[in-house]
């Protein structure tokens, strides 16, 4: 299956998050932040299927770590998490490069599907 590089600054959510999606047989690496993520990714060489990020985190914000990545990657496929309206707003301008904005909370179910959807569409 995928790799995905889930990051979000809430332990329980990620961790919650990559057990889902490692039952469809994905490969899940978690960071806490924009910051490490992008040091995964760099020390990964950007082999990931999917980056699936939070957008409101500390030091390095989601959108922030989107545009870094796919300056530095980019066929990377990115997609991002939020509970926030005004953050689902900034993502709107970015629509060039987020395959998809997953609007929290959501059940697992959901999620499941969706990261489906996008990697399927990015090999399309």
């Amino acid at each position: 299956m995928s790799r995905i590089l889930v990051v979000d600054d809430e332990e329980p959510l990620r961790t919650l998050v990559a057990r889902g999606l490692t039952m469809d047989g994905h490969t899940c690496l978690m960071a806490a932040d924009g910051a490490e993520a992008l040091d995964i990714l760099i020390a990964e060489k950007g082999r990931f299927d999917l980056l699936l990020t939070d957008i409101r985190m500390p030091l390095m914000d989601g959108i922030a770590l989107a545009l870094a990545a796919k300056q530095e990657f980019p066929e990377l496929t990115i997609m991002l998490m939020t509970g926030y309206a005004e953050q689902r707003e900034r993502a709107k301008s970015l629509e060039a490069i987020i395959s998809e904005v997953m609007v929290k909370p959501f059940t697992i179910a959901d999620l499941r599907a969706t990261v489906m959807k996008v990697i399927e569409r990015s090999i399309g």
